[in-house]
């Protein structure tokens, strides 16, 4: 910090500016993230870096914070002079995360049902899911997206950011494999049935019957993931990029 000539204090400039995040490595995070969470980059799936980069039209640097941000996350693995692997789903893992999962929607209906909390925030839930069934969605891609914001307004309705940031770190680790549930007909119509009496019961804070119901949808869920194969993973893949082996 220094003074010019007119006694003005003038600030150095922030140590850590050179630090703050690179937008193109970003870019590339979510892009690969993006190939991954739709399988065009397949569980086993090995690349090189000077492939992926041309592929994506970006410099190593870039390329490489990417990669190891994604390594760091549990959705890479890297070997000396092997390139690049995608890692095979961890389904112990998300067990645990769909666990934790539960603890924190049924926080967070037990905050709903107190009768302190205003039920205003679910009005516009209900608007989307207490619909008649010729109105219901149908494609698996937008119910996915629609059931991910469901979960998480209800946490949000409670007003606890904290918790929040959590259920929503949650969400991101088992987004890999839960928009797969939604391929199937059943669990869409199910979902709607669900949502549509767990948001009834949270208006007459009937909180044992609202927590079984909510404990039933997300185990059913975790079910279902488990039922996934290697072959069902296969027929949800998008596409297999070039640079893949």
């Amino acid at each position: 910090m220094s003074e010019n000539e007119t006694g003005d204090v003038k600030l150095a400039s922030a140590p850590f500016a050179a630090n703050a995040p690179n937008p193109l490595a970003e870019q590339v995070y979510q892009q690969l993230k993006s190939d991954i969470f739709s399988f065009r980059l397949f569980p086993g799936d090995r690349f090189s870096e000077s492939d992926i980069a041309q592929h994506y039209g970006v410099s190593r640097t870039p390329m490489r914070d990417g990669l190891f941000r994604l390594q760091r996350e549990g959705y890479l693995e890297v070997g000396f002079r092997r390139g690049w692997k995608v890692s095979q789903i961890n389904f112990e893992q998300l067990d645990q995360l769909y666990d934790l999962r539960i603890v924190l929607e049924l926080a967070s209906l037990e905050r709903l049902t107190s009768g302190n909390a205003p039920h205003a925030a679910i009005d516009p839930l209900k608007a989307i899911w207490c619909v008649e069934p010729e109105l219901r969605e149908s494609d698996p891609v937008t119910m996915f997206g629609m059931d991910e914001n469901f979960h998480r307004q209800l946490v949000a309705a409670t007003g606890n950011g904290e918790m929040l940031r959590v259920h929503n770190e949650v969400t991101e680790r088992i987004r890999i494999v839960r928009r797969l549930d939604f391929l199937k007909p059943h669990r869409t119509s199910a979902t709607y049935d669900e949502h549509s009496t767990m948001l009834h019961l949270i208006e007459r804070n009937r909180l044992p019957e609202a927590s079984i119901l909510l404990r039933a949808h997300i185990t059913q869920s975790k079910l279902e993931v488990r039922k996934i194969t290697v072959s069902m993973l296969a027929a949800a893949r998008d596409q297999k990029l070039p640079f893949v082996s």
